[in-house]
């Protein structure tokens, strides 16, 4: 690879890790980071609709490859793409952020220029683009190299988000240095172990695990943004150990394998069965680290018992009071692997598929469609779900053999699912990419659907009609001016947006559901189906829960 310009240099070395798409926005700031997009071989630019959805786009590809790349402007661009890279950062994405501002040139003489507050500060974006990051750097001819390396690690060290800032004059001069030729992403050592903590933590692990007469797992999206999913799921199955999984984290587990048990999520567990075999055990190995936001644990409805649980975290291991540091991930997984004896017992619990309801010219609900979806899902394919309602069925319904699901569920930012069903299914190289969300978030980021046309993409989406803001209804109550939503013809959208070959319908009844979705079973292209649900169903949650979310009544005396 030659050393070229900085901006050449920057996406080819990015590149190596396996990444072939960078998503963005152009703009003139940024035209070297742009132009170079367009010269270096194997990487092809995705221009989105916006900022906001260049971001959401990336992170769902980051979810897929491991990595991504995101390009926008300075100022207006990088700010309205900070909502996206911020839920990157929470859910542990590496999403590297490329960022071109003002010349030099331009600074040194305190010249003003637009996409800046009328005045001469230069730099004051920075800092709010860079906390929706892990490590930072601004690229010049000379630091590029180095920086570029300590950036590169940092990021996938820590599984987070990067920030790159390079100005429009650097990015078209010269790299000074010899440039570094790297690996793929799925061949590097992304943490080391120190071997006294390692062996100690492992040790500490197994026999915790020989002494447990009742043990299980908890199985977080960790393990897939390090890139050891499959070792957390042989280790699983060596140890035969039942197995949950929390919300976030739906579609991380095999669902088809026989030690998974279900949803734990306390009194949101998709069954109480799953409830008492998790509070009844005598250890939880949780494998990522349970995240325990209201939505993951019931509306803090219980508690993990810290004295029962051992956690392998991406670089540290807890067990009670015990805390073994700069342990990773990867090593400590190998290692159990090894290590681990077979449990000959079996967990019990007989999972089955939700029971298809509804007659012929029944009014299509969330009843009819969540196990009719269920069952056209096949081993390969990648699930999206939105955040809100759709969330709370699709959490608890049983994914079929081979299938996998994203979501969003600890940022929530409505809108997500869209741009990242593009991002996801530009990543994916077998299997298909179905998407499912309400009517009111897909209103937020729905233009993504012409990039989608634009670039051939074939994703199987679904728009739950309602009306309303759902999920809103669900927490508060019903009859709020501010719920109600535009009325849009969504399956007319693909049209509008110059898709083409797309089989677009709007469902109303059973019948016309099962036909549509004979349709897709048999169509070579994408899918746009506007599903109609009553909002008679977004009734509102008991208070005492609501206020168990919220903490908004003033607690009784006493």
């Amino acid at each position: 690879m030659s050393a070229s310009t900085v901006a050449q240099y920057t996406l080819s070395r990015l590149a190596q890790l396996g990444i072939d798409r960078i998503f963005g926005v152009p703009g003139d700031y940024a035209f070297a980071i742009n132009d170079a997009a367009e010269l270096v071989p194997g990487l092809s630019w995705v221009a989105c609709a916006n900022e906001l959805n260049a971001a959401y786009a990336a992170d769902g590809y980051a979810s897929i490859r491991g990595a991504a790349l995101l390009s926008t402007t300075y100022g207006v661009g990088e700010l309205s793409a900070i909502n996206g890279v911020m839920g990157s950062k929470a859910h542990r994405l590496p999403v590297f952020h490329l960022v071109g501002m003002p010349s030099e040139r331009i600074q040194r003489q305190g010249l003003m220029t637009h996409h800046n507050l009328g005045d001469t500060l230069y730099d004051r974006f920075q800092p709010l683009s860079a906390a929706a990051a892990c490590v930072s750097a601004g690229l010049t001819p000379d630091n590029c190299i180095d920086e570029l390396e300590r950036v590169i690690r940092e990021a996938l060290r820590l599984s987070m988000p990067a920030y790159l800032v390079i100005s429009e004059v650097n990015g078209g001069q010269p790299v000074l240095g010899s440039p570094v030729s790297g690996t793929p992403l799925s061949a590097i050592k992304r943490q080391k172990s120190v071997p006294q903590e390692l062996d100690a933590a492992v040790q500490t692990i197994v026999s915790r695990l020989e002494a447990a007469e009742n043990p299980v797992a908890v199985l977080t999206h960790l393990v897939s943004r390090y890139g050891v999913r499959d070792k957390a799921l042989a280790l699983i199955e060596k140890a035969n150990l039942p197995t949950a999984l929390t919300p976030n984290d739906k579609g991380t587990m095999d669902e088809g394998m026989p030690q998974y048990v279900g949803l734990n999520a306390r009194a949101l567990s998709s069954s109480p069965a799953v409830r008492n075999l998790v509070s009844n055990a005598d250890l939880v190995l949780d494998i990522g680290g349970i995240v325990t936001t209201e939505l993951n644990t019931g509306f803090w409805t219980g508690h993990y018992d810290q004295t029962k649980i051992v956690s392998i975290n991406d670089n540290w291991v807890r067990s009670g009071v015990k805390v073994f540091v700069n342990v990773a991930i990867d090593d400590v997984l190998h290692a159990l692997y090894e290590r681990v004896t077979t449990r000959c017992v079996d967990h019990g619990l007989k999972l089955e598929p939700p029971t298809l309801v509804g007659r012929a010219e029944e009014p299509t609900s969330s009843a009819t469609f969540y196990p009719r979806l269920q069952r056209r899902l096949r081993a390969g394919d990648t699930l999206v779900i939105e955040t809100g309602t759709c969330m709370t069925h699709l959490n608890k319904v049983l994914m079929p053999p081979g299938v996998t699901a994203e979501g969003q569920g600890l940022w929530g930012s409505i809108g997500w699912a869209t741009p990242a069903c593009l991002g996801i299914a530009m990543a994916k190289s077998t299997g298909q990419t179905w998407m499912v969300t309400g009517d009111g978030a897909h209103q937020l980021t729905l233009n993504e659907l012409a990039v989608m046309g634009r670039y051939g993409v074939k994703p199987r989406i679904f728009v739950l009609n309602n009306g309303l803001y759902g999920i809103e209804d669900v927490i508060s109550e019903r009859g709020h001016d501010y719920d109600d939503l535009a009325t849009v013809n969504y399956h007319m959208l693909p049209q509008a947006f110059g898709c083409r070959n797309w089989l677009s319908a709007r469902v109303g009844t059973v019948t016309e559901l099962d036909r549509v979705l004979d349709r897709i079973d048999g169509h070579d292209g994408a899918a746009c189906i506007e599903v109609m649900i009553p909002d008679e169903e977004s009734q509102p949650m008991d208070e005492c829960i609501i206020d168990s979310g919220y903490k908004l009544h003033t607690p009784e005396a006493g």
